[in-house]
């Protein structure tokens, strides 16, 4: 972040620059950008990430001493509430409706307690100290769970771990809860140093709602992000305990976190319609798409067309991106978007050389293509069975970030 401040902001407009996350996740960009003196907007699908992102952002103007006496309230509450035999121990609060999996996702001592935690939450008065808390609780409850992230959402059991019978939820809540209010802290000693208060908005909706929800075209000096990666990584699955126990979703799937609007969608969303096509023309796309759906016919929409149609989803996502991005930009605004390569049917996708030739069908100039790193090779990805029985060779699966400049 501080690298691309640097380097693609321009002397004469860091003063009242405006910086874009499209896929703002929990905040990353906007805070580092806002703590600099930039004015931010950010725009994130996924309702818990955006509420993160907000949470840190209004965090400047949360008095700390408040918060701290909220914090020791909690111990409080829980303490004199969470012994068994407490009068005042039975919730008020409820486990969500439609919420399951494949084993119960807090042991009943664990849940007990997780409850009592959102009695005290819900019944904070301070809309800002309540998100504060609500984030807090979203990021620690896997960790009390019987679930855990491999790096994806999945059973303990699955990968060799005991279950969580009980655990000090009263303590690890509290501990981060305490670690917020020092980042709080920093934050706000940070911004004494600006002399103008920057502005800031995130909105917990897609990119592509962007020039309706803005009004406004050719303002943004500089888009930094990281968009959904061509890798079928089912975000929403992550998040689908904190949308339902911060009440943000009901019911069972993942349609609060809008999966089907989402960036790319996702091969389950496609794979099954008739073939898709792509909204544009790039032949040498059209050839690797059209050499991935030729494979593993016999597969069904595990084979070549149910990913092929995902790739092309994926591709006409990018087109509509880079029309925005096109139309928010100021003459000579720069985009950074990283990303990575990608292996479907054992073919290698450079999504990123795409990205950038797909910008410049959208009328961006595609300045630069530079490597971050190489990860790692693909062997695990490529072999698996779901997308192609054996890979034809070795590939390596790297990141870059792509320089487009309006």
């Amino acid at each position: 972040m501080d690298d691309c401040l640097t380097k693609y902001l321009p002397d004469e407009r860091k003063s009242d620059a405006w910086i874009l996350d499209p896929f703002a996740g929990v905040g990353t960009t906007l805070v580092e950008a806002y703590a600099r003196g930039h004015n931010v907007i950010g725009f994130e699908i996924n309702p818990y990430a955006a509420l993160a992102a907000k949470v840190k952002l209004q965090a400047n103007s949360v008095p700390p001493k408040a918060l701290a006496a909220h914090i020791n309230g909690f111990g409080t509450f829980m303490l004199r509430h969470s012994t068994n035999g407490s009068r005042n121990g039975k919730p008020r609060s409820t486990p969500p409706e439609g919420f399951s999996g494949r084993t119960e996702f807090f042991s009943p001592k664990v849940e007990r307690k997780m409850l009592l935690a959102l009695d005290y939450i819900n019944n904070i008065g301070v809309p800002s100290i309540r998100d504060i808390f609500r984030i807090a609780f979203g990021s620690v409850m896997v960790s009390v769970s019987n679930y855990s992230y491999e790096p994806s959402l999945t059973r303990r059991s699955a990968v060799d771990k005991k279950p969580i019978s009980d655990a000090p939820v009263d303590e690890v809540l509290s501990k981060k809860l305490n670690l917020m209010l020092q980042d709080m802290e920093w934050l706000q000693t940070e911004k004494k140093k600006i002399l103008q208060p920057p502005e800031w908005k995130v909105y917990a909706d897609s990119v592509f709602a962007a020039p309706k929800k803005l009004n406004r075209s050719a303002f943004v000096d500089l888009i930094i992000t990281s968009p959904p990666y061509l890798n079928n990584y089912h975000y929403p699955r992550n998040t689908r305990p904190q949308l339902h126990w911060l009440g943000l979703a009901s019911g069972p799937g993942y349609k609060a976190a809008r999966e089907e609007e989402s960036f790319g969608k996702f091969w389950q969303t496609v794979r099954d319609r008739p073939p898709v096509t792509l909204c544009f023309r790039l032949p040498e796309l059209e050839r690797t798409i059209g050499a991935i759906r030729c494979l593993n016919g016999g597969k069904g929409h595990y084979g070549g067309s149910g990913w092929a149609n995902y790739a092309v989803t994926y591709f006409n996502d990018t087109f509509r991106f880079c029309e925005v991005a096109a139309r928010l930009l100021r003459p000579a605004g720069v985009a950074i978007v990283v990303l990575g390569n990608s292996i479907i049917q054992g073919i290698e996708v450079k999504t990123d050389d795409f990205f950038g030739r797909i910008g410049e069908l959208c009328g961006l100039r595609f300045e630069d293509n530079l490597v971050l790193r190489k990860k790692r090779t693909g062997s695990s990805i490529i072999q698996s069975s779901v997308r192609v029985d054996r890979a034809a060779q070795k590939t390596v699966l790297y990141e870059s970030a792509i320089v487009l400049r309006n």
